[in-house]
């Protein structure tokens, strides 16, 4: 008869529990993540002055002597991004969009440190003193914004569109279509915004939150199951 020790008895239970609470951990850097974004770029959209979301990105908040805020609100919810990637990775193991769908949300959180460390040029009047049109010629530091928006926004469309598939092929049929809702939105409100139409900001800005919300919210579901 072998005697088992204790010790040895309840290690893989432990390590089970280690493993439990650190993809909650990360989990819930990808839930934070968005709704940090979202409220403080909105708190400073109502408050900076000569901010009109309907006439002006998110992402010049990045100008002006408060600019410092909206750099580090970008790098931060980046980063919580990037790092809550992970969790999505081990709790989606094993099914549909599995190998995707966190690829491309840590590509979206690395798109928005890229973002926030390269800083628009102001634009159409804000911050105050700036011109009220375009510059003829853009900065290095505002192309490489755009391109890293660019990605940003891409692979947010494209994890929703993986998620919507995930949840549809487990039966999920809500999340499947919130996901699949959510990356259109921000398909369309980017789409209008490049094509200049009319509050195309106003469009940006409620399809970039709305997709990264959905992600928040998705990443909630697997938290509480773990």
């Amino acid at each position: 008869m072998t005697i088992q020790n204790p010790a040895t008895a309840t290690a893989p239970a432990a390590t089970g529990t280690r493993a439990g609470t650190t993809t909650r951990s990360l989990l819930t850097c990808a839930v934070v993540a968005s709704p940090l974004w979202a409220a403080v770029s909105l708190i400073q959209a109502a408050g900076r002055d000569g901010f009109d979301i309907t006439r002006h990105p998110l992402s010049a908040l990045s100008n002006g002597s408060l600019g410092w805020l909206q750099i580090a609100n970008f790098v931060v919810a980046g980063l919580l991004l990037a790092i809550g990637a992970t969790g999505l990775r081990r709790t989606l193991h094993g099914t549909p969009g599995s190998t995707w769908a966190p690829r491309l949300v840590r590509i979206s959180g690395i798109g928005m440190i890229a973002a926030g460390l390269f800083v628009m040029d102001p634009v159409d009047g804000f911050p105050a003193g700036a011109p009220d049109n375009q510059a003829a010629t853009l900065t290095w530091h505002s192309y490489a914004h755009f391109a890293a928006g660019s990605v940003t926004f891409t692979s947010l469309i494209a994890a929703c569109y993986v998620l919507g598939r995930h949840f549809g092929n487990l039966g999920h049929r809500g999340y499947a279509i919130a996901s699949r809702v959510a990356g259109t939105t921000l398909l369309l409100g980017n789409g209008w915004a490049m094509s200049g139409g009319k509050a195309g900001t106003l469009t940006l800005a409620v399809g970039a939150i709305t997709a990264m919300l959905t992600i928040s919210v998705i990443a909630n579901r697997y938290r509480r199951n773990h």
